[in-house]
């Protein structure tokens, strides 16, 4: 079975995708809503130019065509498929003129293999009888359709309209990411693809995979697969090249990175499953291999003093970077204590026999293990990013490793200012650590970080490349992974994207609803961020005032709503529906 045949399964859920308003109100009577009530089909997240007049056309979807000026390239056709089965809903209001068509125009005509960082995302859309959508790269595309679904909404009584619209847009961060742990818990395939549907709803364009850790390895790997074997959870909690490769594509096609992330040389627990000798035998009084309770384990941290170890990291990192196709790999190197490396004799005595250091000197022995790793990775012409706290210990690494600042959630500006000062480029995720939960509007605080509040020039600014969503999966699985970043994530979207001063929470509150709704729509199940409705619409209802037949229609078949049986476990939706459907 082929890729595009997996990916034609995997995608069995699928929900009819309708129009929506979200309709937020007030906690109490005596705190009404504060901001300006957006217009109905407000995209998310804001352009950063938008004209949006009060002229309104309809939308007929029997007549209407969607062109391009590039053949053959299927980051086009199979995006234009997407979004126009989004718009299949609703109909023609004829007291209006409609929207014939919208018409693509390309400047760079190639068919790029791989999204990248600063691929040119940029657009513009004019929304009128004859809509045109400009852009510079098929990347820009995408972009432009997705604000164009956006653009459209219906009334009461289900007539599809647009506003007459101008558009001029571009990101304000190239590196717009998301990163999922599926080594705490592992999240099944069809969880993550699901994911990158909302991700693309939301212009993100970097899926980063904490793909293993401590607890298991889900990664199954070609050269060494006693990794997985011995060290995931059980032989159905992988990930297995297919399943790899489904993703890439899957991102592919919608216009996001991949970038995987292998962490040592700590969270290395479950690679020493496979093979001890890779981690660094630990001692406690005076015996070889026993842990302390709260200080290390038995055997703990990559083992920098034999060369074996190294020999599998090339090995290992020789297949990674072949199975993953982005410019980049993720080396972690965050959080390796030493009490292990302090505990054990022979480490002191390779540290003054070997590498001529104190014996002490625990941070000389992890640089000189992440410099030999940077090695390692440069030698298959990738570049690497790395977690903060090497450069926090003095590292001192290639200017083009890319640092992602992490700690001090309330005051990571200190953190951002001394990896910038030290000549880095950054990705800021401090602030956007959404695995953690609290009562109440919490995604007003993820709206107002800003990875440019930091003290630093306008060269130093402009060294953060971007910023990520972070969920670490201690306490989530497929059960509660998507309505626990959703729409929460959201609003990290928008900071990354649009210009620095649209930033008023109150007025953003109701467009994030509506992008809210138009995600429960699209079937992701996003929690709500106040009281209120969708519209005609929430989960788990149907309705005819959204779709008056008893059809729901896509690109590729029909299924009848009797088909769908839809059950909510936490956010997990299952539809009990046996259909292979396009998903491309």
């Amino acid at each position: 079975m082929d890729i595009h045949q997996i990916l034609r399964v995997v995608n069995v859920i699928v929900f009819c995708v309708c129009f929506v308003n979200g309709y937020i109100t007030y906690i109490a009577i005596r705190l009404p809503l504060q901001g300006e009530m957006s217009a109905p089909g407000s995209p998310w997240p804001h352009p950063k130019e938008l004209n949006s007049t009060t002229q309104t056309l309809s939308l007929d979807m029997a007549d209407f065509e969607i062109g391009s000026n590039v053949i053959g390239c299927d980051v086009i056709e199979k995006g234009i498929a997407r979004h126009k089965a989004m718009l299949g809903f609703g109909h023609k209001d004829d007291t209006l003129h409609a929207v014939e068509d919208l018409q693509i125009h390309v400047e760079n005509t190639s068919c790029q293999a791989y999204p990248y960082l600063g691929m040119d995302e940029s657009y513009t859309l004019e929304a009128d009888q004859h809509a045109t959508l400009r852009a510079n790269s098929i990347w820009g595309v995408l972009r432009g359709l997705e604000t164009f679904s956006q653009l459209v909404y219906t009334t009461a009584t289900g007539q599809a309209r647009i506003n007459k619209t101008s558009i001029v847009d571009e990101p304000r961060f190239a590196h717009r990411g998301i990163m999922l742990d599926t080594a705490r818990h592992f999240i099944p395939l069809p969880v993550l693809l699901k994911n990158l549907d909302a991700m693309s709803y939301n212009k993100f364009n970097v899926f980063h995979w904490h793909i293993v850790d401590d607890q298991s390895f889900p990664y199954q790997s070609i050269r060494f697969p006693g990794l997985s074997h011995k060290g995931a959870y059980s032989p159905v909690h992988v990930y297995s090249q297919t399943d790899i490769k489904t993703v890439v594509e899957y991102a592919r096609l919608r216009g996001i990175r991949v970038i995987v992330e292998f962490d040592t040389p700590g969270h290395t627990q479950s690679w020493g499953k496979f093979d001890r000798d890779l981690l660094t035998p630990c001692w406690h009084n005076g015996h070889k291999g026993e842990a302390e309770y709260n200080r290390h384990g038995e055997y703990e941290l990559m083992n920098p003093m034999l060369n074996s170890t190294f020999t599998f990291l090339e090995e290992l990192f020789s297949e990674v970077t072949s199975v993953f196709p982005d410019d980049y790999v993720h080396l972690g190197m965050d959080e390796a204590y030493h009490y292990c490396w302090a505990s054990n004799p022979d480490v002191r005595a390779f540290l003054t026999n070997v590498l001529g250091l104190n014996a002490s000197d625990f941070s000389g022995l992890e640089q000189y293990y992440i410099r030999r790793v940077l090695d390692i990775v440069s030698k298959t012409h990738k570049k690497t990013i790395i977690w903060e706290d090497p450069i926090e210990k003095g590292l001192k690494a290639d200017k083009d490793v890319l640092v992602e600042v992490w700690r001090n959630e309330q005051n990571w500006t200190n953190n951002m200012e001394e990896v910038i000062q030290r000549g880095y480029s950054a990705i800021l995720s401090s602030c956007w650590y959404l695995n953690y939960i609290s009562y109440g509007q919490d995604w007003r605080q993820y709206y107002s970080c800003d990875p440019h509040h930091f003290n630093g020039t306008t060269q130093e600014k402009a060294r953060v490349v971007g910023g990520e969503a972070c969920v670490w999966s201690e306490y989530i699985d497929a059960t509660n992974l998507l309505s626990r970043l959703w729409p929460r994530a959201s609003a990290v979207a928008e900071r990354l994207w649009s210009p620095g001063h649209i930033n008023n929470t109150d007025d953003a509150s109701f467009r994030l609803d509506q992008q809210r709704c138009r995600m429960v729509r699209r079937g992701i199940p996003a929690e709500p961020i106040l009281n209120g409705f969708c519209g005609d619409y929430d989960l788990g209802m149907e309705t005819e005032a959204v779709q008056p037949s008893n059809i729901c229609t896509n690109t590729a078949t029909t299924v009848p709503k009797s088909n769908i049986v839809l059950t909510v476990i936490g956010v997990s939706v299952l539809l009990q529906t046996v259909r292979i459907l396009r998903v491309d």
